[in-house]
């Protein structure tokens, strides 16, 4: 591509500016290069001259400019700082008809330099940034460049010429107004913006792929000799490879002579030995021709000889020249006179031109031709004049009518026509009698054509997604030919059926996603199959002679009637109906493998039923069974589902009864046992999935588990469990997945290593102090013991190398030795608690008024596609931002949104209050900002975002939701479920159902977006615009007192447990963590098989929790860069970087690890902004109230806060732990005489911290008094301790660790920095190891080779003590009173300190409230108020 090229050449495109300049400011193409700063560009139509034309730079507007632009770090994009200036400002100020286009240039030189062939292939780098009004024509344009045409891509994909009166600026403010942006302003400022150009790109030339051009022509001048006898002699001759021939001149150097055509298909390429580089050309038959040719370099010989390949091993004349940006193909194709198939789909083929539509009819033996997806306009009526032509495909060319030229194509037999606007067909079309295909989907007919009565050979009537509203069965009759008839997503309201002629042809009918409300289709006597899914069907009538099959969920049915019985029956789905009962000839189905009945009122099954000698498959969840009826004989049955009913007890003989069964599904119900496997000791079980989550089973059901030998998966979460019999356990020896968690376990049973082959370890939310013995297992992947009692591990010496994620959160007590971290290094993914202590002054201060806790589950995905952003503390510390994103089968996307999108968010509030317009603004930036990565992929995304209303900023708490795709937010009010997002998903959404199909989309039997993805809103996929879109569904809900927590969750999750159960589940364990656990286990044992996440956010919201006081000004931005909650410690080690330790003093020693995507809260550098700092509006004044804790602390200045308002850079980072090394403890005295630090942990020489610097916004800022620099300091909330130029602030529990020679790193943006890390096995990506002295844990962001964006950097970080005046006094007097180190400070006035860097918020009563469980401790020991340490390095 392009851009490659450019990147690579950026040097030699300075170095052409550079002469450029010197020459005069003369471009290559004549464009003028304007360096006049007073410049005045017109707007198109103003003409103050009498000058006059298309190419008058006055009567157009347009400015040129032509720099060699920078690159910030993502392919194709270009720095905003570098691009623009004063006069391009001055150009767009005041009128938004105004605008800039950016050309990108041609990869390739057409001309080569003087200074050789060398030079000839050196690619452009320039860029011409070219200032022009909606108004201006292409043609204008070209005039004023000289140019020859223009050209656009969209999202990296086809390149199509521009009309010359087609107008650039409007096509680019036409795009982005379909993205979503409403205001004029700043559709013309995401103009500008140079990451567009993923989206949307303009080129001044064609730009030239050489793999495409390599597989379309191959030709050169070579050595040639015809013939295999050595008589023949070696010439000089223009060869060509073009199509399915190989084309030898006759004449050198000229293409006027005869030309040698060598059909290739079916024969042979092969190389010759006995000289270099040659090649034999053979074709095929009795009569074979060979031609030798000697190439000059290998790159050629190579080139020639894999393209050659291809074309050999053909079986049919096969030429393949889709997606290749084609006007006209290539004119010596013509040459190929063998060709039967063409495809030349997704092009922009032209009637006119050597190689256009009207010279097709030349290829004398063409059967197949595909021109879909051309933007043709109209039918080419030149195609019917092959008269050879089978098969013809036009689909989506925007055709309105079809010539009746047609009729003259007597041999074709596919016609598709889908995607069109078509409304009638020609009566010409009838004459077609071997026509046994006609695709009509997505068209606009509103009712079935006559025509097709004709059309005898037509078997299927394909219609989809057309504006049929009712259906007449004598219509069908009369077409005694049609067998399968497609109308779905039609508007159907309904089928009628006025005579009793009989439609005894129909064998296959599908009518789903329409709006039939009955369905009577008793005429309609053969039917074998029938699709009605997702109608509004009350009744539903049909013969039951041949049926096979029945598809008709997700309608209101109370009854269907069958007559006769359908002995046929193999699958009946009625699922999600109003079925209380079932109809008797259902158990009259002698056939019946297949039942669901999901979703529905059944209060009972028929005993014949479940004893049916036919029946397989039996899903029966989620309605009110209170029994299950006993089995009479054996039974075939293998799959039994019978989770979310009423049942007390199972039937005491479905194990030795059922021998087939595998998989037994009876989760939420009320058991409390469960039969035995036999009533033998042998047991002959084959049972292999056993879930029984959520039923008040106790331990001595481990005892009937013990003749399932044969059992894989067991989940037994969430009931009464006490203890699990070890001896029982010892006994399931093909166990691979177990899930035990929210019992009372105190243990897990040692014999539990007998189980060789288990690979996943669940068992959270018990009461588990010992950890268990699994470790020593072979295939052991992941263990989860989060939320229990664990206060120290055994471990082996080694661990094995298949353990992935070992989650340990949630255990208060347990304390990691060095030795233990050292051994876990190699985990993928392990998950710590950070520890958390409170100082006397920090107990004061009152929390804020939610906290969350979130879970991630992969499932039996080998990935997790999903990721999480939560803080707590988001701004200036009274709002809070929570995020999930879901990424379906891709994991970059979730993780890019994640990095990205709180800031992105921080950056909107900045230039708007509305929260319509912030809140889509959003999503549409972080769209954008995906890059190259959010081409091709894409993800579901959901924001919270919580505040107080700009109007009453000391009233309650608002709630904006914002979502795309199929991530879903639910508020608990009172008890019950407030749904505040909408599902974008084509089954769930009428609107972006009709939507999509008014656009032309083709959408699959599957309800999929030209086959990949149901939600027509997501961010990313662009090339499937303008089908899905990036604009959210933005929703703004007041919180009130009786609002009690928020569920965030993906479209997994809300597919198995429904919003009551899982309002009802958070209800019953209320603290978020374990509640957020508890929805993914039971979504799991509920049957999903996909990544599962969930996220809770408890709300404590008072009626007098806010005593704020009203800002100066409620009209000014609303946000800061985000500051982000305490979250588990999440530290992603690669698999071979052990833990270094170091022994000299002083020295920090870092993990070798990361934090996990997948458990951040935030990511670090605001990625968000393109903009100066400066141009920023002023941030809101502080709050003062115990809920709304300042921003500033004593070292730590939080960016927003008063007086930092011009310092916008942000340092996030994620939980670490980290170890402090040091042969002497931290006040110089011997470890044992020191008094113990609280949250530090004492080993011997070494002490060990654990600390969260999980995205702590700060600036480090310059000014401390020199007195100061090797004093300690001790202030009433927190320490700052300085060592020989370390800085160790543990205010608050915020420790952070800054070595001075790291002072540069610091000022770099983290997302950059981490571009260049260790890419570990999750994906994950480790900064490299040129320090052990700064605590820092590298950021996971995406590889610079793919394209993705790069944060912009950072405002530099400066080092300063800030001290507001109301505080001066007592800060002096402390200081004084506690150290005589620090006597020369108070010498030095406070109040010299910068205004700027003053903060009215130490006027506070109280402590400003920040979480301070970051540092590890037993418990919440007040810190010594008159003790300072020092660190003795």
């Amino acid at each position: 591509m392009a851009m490659e090229d450019e990147d690579n050449n950026a040097a030699a495109a300075a170095a052409a500016t550079n002469a450029k300049q010197k020459a005069g400011d003369v471009g290559d193409d004549g464009a003028c290069i304007d360096r006049q700063p007073d410049a005045v560009a017109h707007r198109a139509g103003q003409n103050p001259t009498s000058r006059s034309g298309p190419g008058s730079h006055a009567a157009t507007g347009i400015r040129v400019l032509k720099r060699n632009m920078k690159r910030n770090g993502s392919r194709g994009c270009v720095t905003r700082k570098n691009r623009f200036g004063s006069r391009e400002r001055d150009w767009l100020k005041g009128d938004t008809q105004r605008g800039c286009v950016c050309l990108y240039g041609g990869t390739v030189d057409p001309q080569p330099p003087a200074s050789g062939p060398q030079a000839a292939s050196t690619p452009h780098t320039d860029l011409q940034l070219v200032l022009c009004s909606t108004t201006t024509t292409v043609e204008e344009l070209c005039a004023q460049r000289d140019g020859h045409g223009l050209y656009v891509q969209l999202h990296g994909d086809l390149v199509r010429r521009l009309d010359p009166n087609e107008r650039p600026l409007q096509m680019l403010y036409d795009y982005l107004a379909a993205m979503g942006y409403t205001e004029p302003v700043r559709v013309q400022q995401e103009a500008a913006n140079s990451d567009l150009s993923c989206l949307i790109r303009f080129y001044s030339e064609p730009p030239v792929n050489a793999d495409q051009q390599e597989r379309t022509l191959l030709k050169g001048i070579f050595n040639v000799r015809k013939g295999k006898s050595q008589l023949h002699k070696w010439a000089e001759r223009q060869v060509i490879l073009c199509g399915t021939c190989l084309i030898v001149a006759s004449v050198k150097d000229s293409l006027t002579g005869k030309m040698h055509i060598l059909p290739l298909v079916g024969g042979k390429v092969e190389e010759v030995k006995r000289r270099q580089h040659c090649l034999m050309f053979s074709s095929a038959g009795s009569q074979a021709q060979t031609y030798f040719v000697n190439f000059d370099a290998l790159a050629d010989y190579q080139r020639w000889h894999r393209q050659a390949s291809k074309v050999v091993s053909q079986t049919v004349s096969l030429v393949d020249l889709s997606c290749y940006s084609l006007e006209v193909v290539p004119e010596y194709l013509f040459y190929s006179q063998d060709i039967t198939h063409l495809n030349l789909r997704h092009n922009f083929m032209c009637l006119e031109g050597p190689g256009g539509l009207l010279n097709l009819p030349k290829f004398s033996q063409l059967k197949s031709l595909n021109l879909s997806h051309n933007r043709l306009g109209v039918f080419p009526e030149c195609v019917c004049e092959i008269l050879t032509l089978t098969e013809l495909n036009l689909s989506c060319n925007s055709l309105e009518t079809v010539p009746v030229q047609i009729g003259n194509l007597q041999s074709l037999q596919i016609l598709s026509l889908d995607g069109n606007h078509l409304s009638s067909l020609p009566e010409d079309l009838g004459g077609l009698s071997q026509l046994n295909s006609l695709g009509l989907s997505f068209n606009n007919f509103s009712h079935i054509p006559a025509v097709l009565e004709r059309l005898s050979a037509v078997d299927k009537l394909a219609m989809a997604g057309n504006r049929v509203e009712s259906l007449e069965l004598c219509t069908l009759a009369r077409m005694s030919h049609l067998k399968n008839i497609d109308l779905r997503l039609n508007r159907l309201h309904c089928v009628k059926s006025e005579s009793l002629e009989a439609v005894s042809q129909v064998t296959q009918l599908d009518l789903r996603d329409n709006c039939l409300d009955s369905l009577d289709l008793s005429s309609v006597c053969n039917v074998e199959t029938l699709h009605c899914q997702r109608n509004q069907l009350a009744t539903l009538t049909l013969g039951g002679f041949t049926l096979r099959m029945l598809h008709a969920s997700s309608n209101r049915l109370t009854t269907v009637n069958i007559y006769p019985v359908p002995n046929q029956l193999t699958h009946l789905d009625l699922s999600q109906n109003l079925l209380e009962y079932l109809p008797d000839w259902v158990c009259d189905c002698r056939k019946i493998e297949i039942l669901e009945v999901t979703h529905n009122f059944l209060s009972e099954l028929p005993s014949r039923l479940l004893n049916s000698l036919s029946l397989r498959k039996l899903l029966a969840g989620n309605n009110c069974l209170q029994r299950v009826p006993d089995l009479l004989d054996h039974i075939p049955l293998e799959a039994l589902d019978l989770q979310h009913n009423k049942l007390a007890e199972l039937p005491e003989s479905l194990f030795y009864k059922a021998l087939n069964l595998k998989y037994l599904n009876v989760s939420a119900n009320a058991l409390d046992s469960i039969p035995a496997s036999s009533p033998s000791e042998e047991s002959l079980s084959t049972l292999q999935e056993l879930y029984l989550t959520a039923n008040h089973l106790k331990e001595n059901c481990g005892a009937l588990l013990v003749g399932h030998q044969n059992l894989r998966v067991l989940h037994i979460a969430y009931n009464q469990l006490l203890s699990f019999p070890a001896s029982k356990l010892s006994k399931l020896e093909m166990l691979e997945e177990l899930n035990l968690s929210g019992n009372k376990l105190k243990a897990i049973p040692s014999t539990v290593s007998s189980c060789k082959r288990l690979h996943t370890l669940i068992a959270h939310s018990n009461n588990i102090t010992v950890f268990p013995e699994i470790l020593n297992l072979p295939e052991i992947k992941l263990v989860d013991l989060s939320c229990n009692e664990l206060t120290e591990i055994q471990l082996p010496d080694s661990l094995p190398s298949t353990l992935q994620e070992l989650d340990l959160t949630g255990n208060s007590s347990l304390l990691l030795e060095h030795k233990t971290l050292n051994l876990f290094s190699h985990i993928t993914t392990l998950k710590l608690d950070q520890k958390s202590t409170m100082s006397a002054g920090d107990s004061q201060s009152g929390p804020t008024p939610w906290n969350h806790g979130y879970s991630e589950m992969s499932g039996q995905r080998n990935k997790l596609c999903v990721s999480v952003l939560a803080v707590d503390q988001f701004g200036d510390g009274v709002e809070a931002c929570y995020g999930i994103f879901d990424g379906d089968r891709n994991e970059e996307v979730p993780r890019l949104l994640q990095c990205t999108m709180g800031d992105v968010l921080c950056e909107e509030l900045q230039h708007s209050s509305i929260d319509s317009v912030y809140m889509c603004n959003t999503f549409l930036t972080s769209h954008r900002k995906l890059g190259m990565a959010g081409q091709k992929l894409g993800a579901s995304a959901l924001l919270c975002y919580i505040h107080h209303e700009p109007s009453d900023p000391g009233g309650y708490f608002s709630l904006t939701v914002a979502n795309v795709g199929t991530c879903q937010a639910v508020l608990c009010r009172d008890g019950r479920p407030v749904p505040l997002s909408k599902v974008y998903s084509l089954e769930n959404c009428t609107e972006e159902m009709e939507r999509v199909k008014l656009s032309k989309a083709i959408i699959t039997e599957d309800n999929k977006v030209s086959g990949v993805t149901c939600c027509s809103r997501l961010l990313g996929c662009s090339y499937l615009s303008p089908w899905v879109l990036p604009k959210p569904w933005v929703h703004t809900e007041p919180l009130c007192t009786k609002d009690e927590f928020l569920i965030l969750g993906n479209r997994a999750l809300f597919e198995r447990v429904s919003y009551q159960e899982a309002v009802c589940t958070v209800q019953a364990v209320r603290d978020p963590r374990a509640a957020a656990k508890k929805l993914c286990s039971l979504a799991q044992s509920y049957g999903c098989k996909d990544n599962i996440e969930a996220a809770v956010v408890s709300l404590h919201i008072v009626e007098d929790s806010c005593t704020c006081e009203p800002p100066v000004s409620s009209t000014e931005p609303r946000c800061t860069p985000p500051i982000a909650a305490p979250a588990p410690v999440t530290v992603t080690l690669g698999p071979t970087d052990p833990v270094a330790l170091s022994s000299n003093g002083g020295n920090v020693s870092e993990f070798n690890s990361e934090a996990s995507t997948s458990e951040m809260g935030s990511e670090a550098g605001s990625t968000a902004s393109d903009e100066h700092p400066s141009s920023a509006p002023a941030s809101r004044p502080e709050r003062r109230c115990s809920l709304h804790p300042a921003t500033t602390l004593c070292g730590i200045m939080v960016p927003g806060a008063v007086g930092a308002g011009t310092h916008l850079g942000l340092f996030q980072r994620q939980p670490s732990c980290t170890t402090f090394s040091s042969n002497h403890s931290d006040n110089g005295l011997d470890s044992d005489d020191e008094a113990p630090l609280e949250g530090v942990i004492s080993n011997g020489s070494k002490l060990e911290v654990e600390v969260d610097i999980h995205c702590c916004a700060f600036q480090l800022r310059s000014g401390l008094p020199e007195s100061s620099k090797d004093s300690d300091l001790d202030y009433p909330n927190g320490k700052m301790r300085r060592q020989n130029s370390v800085v160790v602030s543990a205010t608050n529990g915020c420790l952070l660790a800054v070595c001075g020679r790291e002072m540069a790193d610091l000022k770099k943006s983290p997302s950059t920095s981490s571009l260049f890390g260790k890419k570990l096995s999750n994906g994950s990506v480790v900064a490299p190891e040129d320090s052990h002295n700064l605590i820092e844990v590298a950021l996971e962001a995406p590889k610079k080779k793919s394209g993705y964006f790069t944060a912009p950097a950072q405002q530099d970080p400066e080092d300063q003590l800030i001290v507001p005046p109301s505080l001066e006094q007592e800060v002096r007097e402390q200081l004084r009173g506690h150290s005589p180190l620090v006597s020369a400070l108070p010498s030095a006035p406070l109040a010299a300190i910068p205004p700027s860097c003053k903060d009215s918020v130490w006027d506070h009563s109280h402590p400003p409230a920040f979480p301070s469980n970051l540092v590890p401790g037993p418990g919440p020991v007040p810190l010594p108020q008159h003790e300072v340490y020092d660190t003795a390095l």
